[in-house]
């Protein structure tokens, strides 16, 4: 039997599609055109992520080079002699340790917090129908509007009343909850299908079970953007460390930094070196998780 012939029509289409009678695609050969857009489209990117990646690379030759190269009116890009005591020096101008103690446990304290009540609040207030639901969102949301700065003082005057000045529990409290995680969650469960719900129900499933067994694995990539951006805030955060604690055995990293830079002197290369060592670790967690911050941030609708 002899094949059926190919009009012009379906040749047309073969030819557009790619693919021509035996089911092969056809390659198009990269044009000269195409070889330099593919160069340029690297060359810039090469260009911006030497930009991006100088002032890291700038701050651990800082870190390796004496207080009088760092200070030269003349730039000294590369030391002559690698100073790996500027390191060795920081765990003796700070207790480095304890304060990196306090910084993870304060941060894993926050994000574990931040994980449980803000995934909670955005179920309640994208599935859930309560009296006063909107003036409650309309309040929460009104947060990210106003600057931390300025309900500083209050914040302060009720760790006080509490006696927990100059403890973890100070430091720990204010970062437990926040407006943006509950607005975050909240418009990943909005985007979910209501008929996981309904299907949920007319199971059997209560409201809790839906929310723990359907609509949290959901959330999980979001779940994961929440808790890398508290983390990093966490673990940078600067203002409130200094104004609650006055002890360097209880500060953060962020604040015992802090400590090491004076009006009169100050020896940049053990800063910078402390610098290193304190951002090492959300460095090294960013590198890793990179791509699961990429995928939630894009399923989150983030920009």
């Amino acid at each position: 039997m002899s094949a059926p012939a190919v009009t012009v029509q379906e040749r047309g289409a073969l030819a557009v599609t790619g693919f021509s009678g035996g089911g092969r695609a056809r390659r198009r050969r990269p044009t000269g055109s195409d070889r330099r857009a593919y160069v340029l489209a690297h060359l810039v990117l090469g260009v911006g992520a030497v930009i991006m990646a100088f002032p890291f690379l700038w701050q651990i030759i800082m870190s390796l080079s004496t207080n009088a190269q760092v200070q030269s009116v003349t730039p000294v890009f590369w030391p002559g002699e690698l100073q790996w005591d500027n390191y060795a020096e920081v765990f003796q101008r700070l207790p480095f340790l304890q304060q990196f103690g306090n910084s993870v446990l304060i941060t894993v304290v926050r994000t574990v917090a931040q994980l449980v009540l803000c995934t909670m609040a955005g179920y309640a207030f994208a599935r859930l129908r309560f009296p006063g639901r909107g003036v409650l969102l309309a309040v929460v949301l009104s947060i990210l509007m106003v600057p931390s700065q300025v309900y500083l003082l209050s914040q302060y005057q009720i760790i006080q009343n509490l006696g927990l000045l100059n403890s973890i529990g100070g430091l720990v409290l204010p970062g437990l909850f926040s407006a943006f995680g509950t607005f975050l969650m909240r418009t990943a469960f909005l985007a979910m299908p209501t008929e996981l719900e309904e299907a949920a129900r007319l199971d059997g499933a209560n409201t809790f079970q839906i929310f723990w067994k359907i609509m949290l694995p959901l959330a999980a990539p979001t779940m994961s953007v929440l808790a890398i951006t508290t983390v990093l805030w966490s673990w940078n955060e600067l203002l409130w460390p200094l104004v609650v604690t006055s002890y360097s055995s209880q500060m953060p990293l962020s604040a015992g930094l802090a400590t090491l830079l004076s009006d009169r002197t100050t020896d940049y290369p053990v800063a910078m070196a402390a610098s290193v060592l304190a951002m090492a670790p959300v460095l090294i967690m960013f590198i890793v998780l990179q791509r699961r911050v990429i995928d939630g941030l894009a399923s989150s609708g983030l920009k």
